[in-house]
């Protein structure tokens, strides 16, 4: 690991992908309050509106753990509410009030796009004199080539709104641009921490 990190052309491209990776991958796009809603939720019920079960336990989790982080009860929608009936609005609306949730926190994907993008190839050639035959053919032995590629990156267009449950009003909403990949929790991570970030910073949350 010391020899692959000490290689400048190595190490430059690792510091380069460390630095994509730790790079936030959500942009928010849109945001309304209801300028009327005054209060805070004193408990959330977090519903993902999606088919996959794996990806609703991802996000519902995600949203739970970080809204307790920030001092606000919250409960997963997929405790108490099977994913055969995830779409039974009035077996949500009971669980809600069984649950003792004043809101309603749903999410769901509106669009996806891909962007490709054209990384250039790289060579890196130590800097050592070759007057001699041999020399040289150290030189161009240690020569070292990375070709270029094409890169896609998946995005999706994410819309997030919070309801009052006792009257069912949007409270709040916003729509976000999130870097898609199945393999990494870490955009979830993101684009949940950017959503709760928001509506603390507008008084929706408990700080």
């Amino acid at each position: 690991m010391t020899r692959f990190l000490c290689n400048p052309l190595w190490y430059g491209w690792f510091m380069v992908m460390l630095f994509t990776a730790c790079s936030t991958t959500t942009q928010l796009k849109t945001v309304w309050k209801d300028p009327a809603y005054l209060e805070r939720p004193g408990k959330i019920m977090v519903l993902s509106m999606t088919k996959s079960p794996v990806k609703r336990r991802v996000i519902e989790d995600e949203f739970v753990r970080q809204l307790k982080a920030h001092g606000n009860d919250a409960v997963a929608s997929y405790t108490v509410v099977p994913d055969n009936k995830n779409s039974d609005n009035a077996l949500i609306a009971k669980k809600v009030k069984e649950q003792g949730a004043d809101a309603l926190l749903i999410t769901r994907l509106v669009s996806k796009k891909t962007v490709k993008t054209y990384v250039p190839g790289m060579v890196y050639l130590p800097p050592r004199p070759y007057g001699k035959w041999r020399d040289y053919y150290s030189y161009g032995y240690q020569a070292m080539y990375m070709p270029g590629y094409v890169a896609e990156n998946q995005y999706a267009l994410l819309e997030t709104n919070l309801y009052d449950a006792r009257n069912d009003n949007l409270i709040w909403a916003a729509t976000t641009e999130t870097e898609v990949d199945s393999s990494d929790h870490n955009h979830v991570q993101s684009y949940v921490g950017i959503m709760l970030n928001t509506m603390t910073e507008q008084g929706v949350l408990n700080r």
